[in-house]
């Protein structure tokens, strides 16, 4: 199973064996985002996230460098925006990160070069980053006057606090090294082995059922930081209750107490 789709200017989009590559493909300008990327970006999350030939998604840059944060042509053009047309802009930049965020598909960043700016917040928003060792990031916004106000949410959530408070003002370089050590990305891999490392990590994902991944997600995002209270242990109950009753959970609990794989296994990712 492996299917192709060129429909975008900015993008490469490859699905095969439940696997989609969305690729960002504007390595002449260090893969920064405009308007028109941002648009397809939060078209081609939620077209995947419905796609039931998808499984995870995984997105990748061509290039030496991952994302640099906003196209500078498109910022002049924003410098003589007014404050309604910027207000409209951040809007569509936000909904971008939130259809990410909150894709029901699992997402896997594949860092294959420097994060900057705006790119750290495509990192933030998918679940799992896997960066090659001579990635370096950095929230730069300071240094131009401005501010991570749209990727903060995230990028604060996925960096921590603390860690946020010195590099959102400071707006230091710091290397995969200490981004594997403050949590921002998962694993560091040499250069040659990103590809294969997430492929590897990818096909381990294809194997879970697809429903109760995306009922993980939704605990990931409603549960933590919530305070423990007798309306989220409710929700937890109801959550349990549900995906136990659900057609891939009767299926897997039957798989496994019978000794055989269950229905979503298939030839191809078997």
């Amino acid at each position: 199973m492996q299917k192709e789709t060129n429909n975008y200017k900015s993008l490469l989009v490859n699905i095969e064996q439940y696997v989609a590559t969305v690729t960002l493909n504007r390595p002449e300008i260090r893969n920064a985002f405009n308007d028109e990327m941002i648009a397809e970006l939060t078209d081609v999350f939620d077209s995947l996230g419905a796609n039931g030939e998808v499984r995870v998604i995984v997105l990748a840059a061509a290039g030496k460098t991952f994302c640099a944060g906003a196209d500078l042509n498109w910022m002049r053009e924003m410098a003589d925006y007014s404050y309604e047309e910027n207000l409209a802009d951040a809007e569509k930049l936000a909904q971008m990160l939130k259809t990410i965020y909150e894709c029901p598909k699992p997402t896997v960043a594949a860092i294959q070069g420097d994060v900057y700016a705006g790119g750290m917040g495509l990192v933030a928003v998918c679940d799992v980053a896997i960066a090659v060792n001579i990635a370096n990031f950095c929230l730069s916004e300071v240094r131009l006057g401005l501010a991570p106000s749209t990727i903060s949410p995230y990028v604060i959530k996925a960096l921590g606090a603390r860690a946020s408070q010195r590099y959102f003002l400071s707006a230091e370089v710091f290397d995969s090294k200490k981004a594997r050590q403050l949590g921002f990305i998962h694993e560091r891999v040499s250069e040659e082995s990103l590809e294969d490392v997430v492929a590897t990590f990818c096909a381990k994902m294809v194997k879970n059922s697809p429903d109760a991944v995306k009922t993980c997600k939704h605990l990931l995002h409603e549960v933590a930081g919530a305070p423990i209270t007798d309306e989220l242990i409710a929700d937890t109950v109801r959550s349990i209750a549900d995906i136990r009753s659900s057609e891939q959970g009767r299926e897997g609990v039957q798989a496994f107490l019978q000794k055989r794989k269950p229905n979503w296994l298939t030839k191809d990712n078997a």
